[in-house]
């Protein structure tokens, strides 16, 4: 019998998951029904661990864990070439993706939303970058991917939790969320625009100065920031949201505005359609990170696509 497959990421949730594993799973198992069940060790884990299990014929692999691990076991799928279902089980401290997809928070609720839910065919966008070995590698953001603040921002919170940020692993003290909030205010703070030369599509390249640049599959990040409020996971596009160069002042006083998605409207900030984008710094010995769905994994050049219709996603 091939029963679906739980990837758990322990670490995830400040280590909480670990804690109320045993009550998770029984809830699981009342409102959902049998499962089997597999834990990451490391930094890439659940990756591997989804593409083996989507190889051996697993229908249903559900990803528990915050944003970096969901995304981890999407690019294992992914790269799988199987039909492997990807389901998600609240149990990170982010949880932005769920946000999209409208997922309860509680255990059992999400559970059985699961259980009755319906499969649809989402696209992922194609990410092309340096890593930190000055490599070309390819991964895929489900979520959204970006470069400028935001990786500013992921930095100083693992820095202020006295640790290297793990990729998949959050930082494992209960401080975490205040970390991640102060790191934001410290960073809007200090931070000055980026310059870098984008193309979007076909268009001219243009030199641009941003506060942030986010390219979107998605609605929310940063911890329920909704970016890009109209961004469909399903239309064949993602949505390009471009931070400009706006004052510290300004980026801290419209902060509510970035929360509830009505900062579209603010003269500092562009939004557009696209199925392609092209960055690259305006200096080439200048280095300019870029995050996936929440974890900083390399630096320009980058490229971004569109896939379409390239992950199915168990939806409530």
């Amino acid at each position: 019998m091939n029963l679906p497959l739980v990837i758990v990421n322990p670490a995830s949730a400040d280590g909480a998951t670990r804690e109320r594993w045993p009550q998770i799973a029984s809830d699981l198992r009342t409102h959902f029904g049998a499962f089997t069940t597999t834990f990451t060790e490391a930094a890439g884990h659940a990756r591997v661990l989804a593409a083996e299990a989507a190889t051996r014929g697993n229908k249903l692999i559900i990803a528990c864990g915050g944003d970096g691990t969901i995304s981890e076991v999407a690019n294992g799928i992914i790269e799988s070439g199987q039909q492997a279902e990807l389901a998600i089980l609240p149990g990170g401290t982010g949880s932005d993706f769920r946000r999209t997809l409208g997922l309860p928070t509680n255990i059992a609720a999400a559970a059985r939303a699961l259980r009755e839910g319906r499969t649809q065919i989402i696209d992922v966008v194609r990410v092309t970058f340096l890593n930190d070995a000055g490599e070309r590698e390819t991964r895929f953001s489900i979520n959204v991917a970006s470069f400028g603040m935001s990786t500013a921002v992921l930095d100083r919170a693992a820095s202020a939790e006295g640790k290297k940020w793990i990729p998949g692993f959050a930082p494992r003290k209960v401080g975490s969320k205040l970390s991640y909030a102060a790191a934001t205010v410290q960073t809007t703070l200090s931070a000055t625009p980026t310059e870098v030369l984008v193309q979007v599509d076909d268009g001219t390249e243009r030199r641009l100065r941003v506060a942030e640049y986010c390219v979107a599959n998605a609605r929310y990040y940063g911890g329920a920031m909704k970016i890009a409020p109209e961004a469909k996971v399903d239309d064949g596009w993602f949505d390009v949201v471009t931070i400009g160069d706006a004052s510290a002042f300004r980026l801290l006083t419209n902060s509510p505005r970035l929360y509830f998605g009505a900062h579209l409207s603010m003269s500092e900030v562009t939004h557009c359609l696209a199925k392609q984008v092209v960055a690259r710094p305006t200096r080439k010995d200048e280095e300019i990170r870029v995050e996936l769905d929440g974890e900083v994994l390399g630096r320009l050049p980058a490229t971004f696509e569109i896939v379409p219709r390239a992950l199915r996603v168990r939806f409530p």
